[in-house]
């Protein structure tokens, strides 16, 4: 028997499917309303903001649905769990994986620290998971699957574990231990276990949607703002002008992008639109993705949150190695696209 929460899935899929085939007619059909001349700097910035605000969202909406429900089988018990025991490398890379699809934000990043220390995770394998789960996040995979293609996508998913594994890996041969704050180098190991919570259909069908709600809700503003900054590069900034300093005959176009990146502070979903505008006005793919990976993996909030654990030296370490791998993507990207 079909329960109302499946035929709620079914039927907002067949709704979700028709809107998403109606962007483009849509957004025409909405800017041809407008007294705004469609060739205009306006004109332009208006058709970008019409059409990708509605096409952001929707994938943001079926992409956290879907994580949410996967997310009920990662737990950050579970996580501690399977990572605790693993043999280095493999740990790392597990790590590196599970930092890709679990649900955790800068936030959350003492909490889990300090659960991975109990669990007994060797710090190089935390590391693994710490870099990963904001360079290479769900919601930035499928938004550059949606807008750029599965090469772009799998090419961005292939580099960013590679960064988190040989990252992590790196920090465990240096044995940075001793350069944990104090009280956490006092805390307790303890057995994690876990032991996996049945859960029906229906409930992870109800996760999906509470992800929605939880996730969509909090960041839709800043989609919107991205979206906005994106449209006005796409109406008013000369290509030539991003050619100039952000193209691939720019050498050093990919550091100086890590630069500006870094002080900057977005969700991978508000980031894209940004980074989608730069590509359309001649910014290198490489290029663009190093500034976008650049803001979502080296925040200053999460940076600030991480002191409370690691010393100065540790994050410091820790921003070298995830910056030099950001290079090495953008770097890549130019070269090979």
């Amino acid at each position: 028997m079909i329960t109302d929460k499946r035929v709620q899935v079914i039927f907002g899929l067949f709704i979700w499917t028709g809107l998403y085939a109606s962007l483009i007619p849509f957004s025409e059909w909405l800017v041809a309303l407008l007294p705004v001349e469609g060739d205009s700097h306006l004109g332009e910035a208006i058709a970008f903001f019409v059409y990708d605000a509605p096409k952001v969202l929707l994938l943001l909406t079926v992409v956290v649905f879907v994580m949410g429900i996967i997310n009920t089988w990662f737990t950050s018990e579970r996580t501690r769990a399977l990572l605790a025991g693993r043999s280095l490398g493999l740990a790392n890379m597990l790590a590196a994986s599970l930092g890709v699809v679990t649900p955790f934000c800068s936030c959350s990043a003492v909490p889990l620290f300090i659960g991975f220390v109990q669990a007994g995770v060797p710090l190089g394998v935390t590391f693994s998971f710490l870099i990963a789960a904001p360079m290479v996040n769900e919601i930035a995979l499928t938004l550059l699957f949606g807008l750029f293609g599965w090469k772009v996508a799998m090419l961005y998913l292939g580099l960013g574990l590679t960064v988190a594994i040989l990252g992590g890996i790196l920090l465990g041969k240096l044995h940075v231990e001793r350069y944990l704050e104090p009280w956490v180098q006092n805390i307790t190991k303890k057995d994690v276990s876990f032991e996996s919570e049945a859960r029906s259909l229906e409930q992870r069908l109800e996760a999906g949607y509470a992800a929605v709600k939880d996730v969509v809700g909090k960041v839709w503003i800043y989609i919107l703002v991205g979206i906005a900054v994106g449209a006005f590069i796409h109406g008013y900034v000369p290509e030539n002008f991003m050619a100039s300093f952000m193209g691939r005959d720019a050498w050093w176009s990919v550091p100086l992008a890590v630069i500006i990146g870094v002080p900057m502070y977005s969700s991978a979903a508000g980031i894209i639109p940004v980074v989608q505008a730069l590509l359309a006005k001649g910014a290198a793919l490489g290029t663009a993705l190093a500034f976008m990976m650049s803001v979502v993996a080296l925040s200053l909030p999460e940076l600030i949150i991480l002191r409370k654990v690691l010393t100065v030296r540790l994050i410091a370490m820790f921003v070298s190695i995830v910056a030099l791998g950001i290079l090495l993507v953008g770097f890549v990207f130019n070269l090979v696209l």
